[in-house]
């Protein structure tokens, strides 16, 4: 049987998006669990919690925040193995790695009205969270 260039491409087309279905899809495709209605930020007992997926990047890159509130930065990885997995936030001398899958809190203290920066460990990835 000979397949014409056409029913070529369909075919490669089906089985490259059945790949990146299967597993997980990319950074681009990632989708993160987020905590709140439409956000990824929560306040609960008078905490508040920022959920961040990290995988070849954060996501979301930005987040917005309320000040004043006692603050947590939950790190959600999932077969994470790239540089993102290593969090920096300079400002307040935190340096942590992340397991390749799970969740780690970071508790960053009391917001003040601005923006806290966070890079990975080579700081090719950046996250921020803006206080306001």
């Amino acid at each position: 049987m000979k397949l014409d260039t056409k029913t070529v491409l369909i075919i490669g087309g089906l089985v490259i998006g059945a790949f990146l279905l299967f597993r997980g899809g990319g950074a681009a495709t990632q989708t993160v669990s987020t905590v709140g209605a439409g956000s990824n930020v929560s306040v609960v007992g008078g905490q508040q919690i920022i959920a961040i997926g990290v995988k070849g990047g954060y996501q979301p890159q930005t987040s917005t925040a309320q000040a004043g509130l006692p603050t947590i930065l939950r790190f959600q990885t999932n077969g994470t193995f790239d540089c993102s997995s290593s969090i920096r936030i300079p400002d307040l001398g935190i340096n942590e790695d992340l397991p390749s899958t799970g969740t780690t809190d970071i508790d960053v203290g009391t917001l003040s009205v601005g923006t806290l920066q966070g890079t990975c460990a080579m700081g090719m990835y950046r996250f921020e969270v803006n206080a306001q």
